[in-house]
C-alpha cells in the first residue's frame, strides 16, 4: 500500500512538472469589456489587443512571436498597444523581434513602450524605425478624427523617461484616456481623475503560482496588482499575465495572454 502511495505521489508530480513546461504554450486570449460615457461614439465598440513580455530569446523563437503576431492581426484590432520586455538574454534577438512586430496590423496605429529588461538590449530608435510601431516613450499621442478622438499615453520602465504630464498632455477629466505602463505598482502614483486606463505586464501574473492562489516569486515591489482587472476611484488597471517567461521556460496556473479590450460607450 505504502509503495502505491509513493508511486502515485511520483506519478502526480511528474505531471505538475511537465504541465509547467506545457503552459507557456497555451496561450488565453482573455476579452475584457471597458464601459465609460467618456468614450467617444466613433470608439464604440472598437478593439484594443495589448501585449506584453514577450521575451523573445532562447525559450521564445521568432517564429513563436510571428504566430504570436498573426494569431493578434487574426482578432481583427482597431489598435494594438505593447507594454514592453520584448526580448530577454541577448541583443541578437532585437532585430528579429522588431521585424515580426512590425507585421502587426491595426488600422489605428500600432503603439509602444519599453520594460525593464528592454533597455540593455532595445533602443528607442530601433523601435522608431519601424515600419508600423510607434514608439511613444513617455510621450502621448491622439488617437481618432474630428468626430472624437482618445488619448494614448505611455511613460518608459522604472525611472527612465518618466513624464506623467506629457503623457496626458491636455486631456481632460472629460477625455478618455489610455496610459501604458509596464510595471503596474505604478497605479498608486496616476492621476485618478485624468486617466481612465492603465494597461500593464510585468508580473508574469506571478509565472509559477500556487493554483493561481498565491505567488511566491514577484518583480513587483507589492503584491497586489498581480493579474486582472483593478478599479480605484475613476481609473482601472488592467494586468496581463504577458506571453514568454524569464528564467526557465515554465508556468503553472499564470498562462500567458493576449489582452482583448472591447471598449462600450455607456
Amino acid at each position: 500500500m505504502r509503495i502505491n502511495t509513493t508511486l502515485t505521489v511520483i506519478l502526480i508530480i511528474f505531471l505538475l512538472v511537465g504541465y509547467m513546461f506545457i503552459e507557456p504554450y497555451w496561450v488565453e486570449t482573455k476579452e475584457i469589456t471597458i464601459e465609460s460615457d467618456q468614450i467617444p461614439p466613433n470608439f464604440d465598440g472598437k478593439k484594443i489587443v495589448f501585449l506584453c513580455d514577450i521575451h523573445a530569446g532562447p525559450y521564445y523563437s521568432k517564429e513563436r512571436v510571428d504566430n504570436l503576431v498573426g494569431q493578434v492581426n487574426a482578432l481583427n484590432p482597431d489598435l494594438v498597444l505593447l507594454g514592453g520586455d520584448y526580448v530577454s538574454g541577448e541583443n541578437t534577438y532585437i532585430n528579429s523581434t522588431i521585424d515580426s512586430l512590425s507585421n502587426l496590423h491595426a488600422p489605428l496605429g500600432v503603439y509602444a513602450v519599453l520594460g525593464n529588461t528592454d533597455p540593455q538590449y532595445f533602443s528607442w530608435q530601433a523601435l522608431k524605425n519601424s515600419t508600423t510601431i510607434i514608439d511613444i516613450g513617455n510621450l502621448g499621442d491622439w488617437v481618432g478624427t474630428s468626430e472624437g478622438r482618445i488619448r494614448i499615453g505611455g511613460l518608459g520602465a522604472e525611472n527612465d523617461r518618466q513624464s506623467p504630464e506629457v503623457a496626458i498632455g491636455n486631456a481632460q477629466a472629460s477625455d478618455f484616456v489610455i496610459l501604458l505602463k509596464h510595471e503596474p505598482d505604478y497605479f498608486t502614483e496616476v492621476d485618478k481623475s485624468r486617466v481612465d486606463l492603465v494597461l500593464s505586464g510585468h508580473t508574469h501574473g506571478g509565472q509559477v503560482t500556487f493554483f493561481g492562489i498565491w505567488a511566491p516569486i514577484l518583480p513587483s515591489n507589492g503584491k497586489k496588482y498581480v493579474s486582472g482587472v483593478f478599479k480605484e476611484d475613476n481609473s482601472t488597471l488592467i494586468v496581463s499575465n504577458g506571453i514568454g517567461t524569464v528564467g526557465l521556460p515554465m508556468r503553472f496556473f499564470a498562462r500567458p495572454q493576449i489582452i482583448v479590450i472591447n471598449l462600450k460607450r455607456t
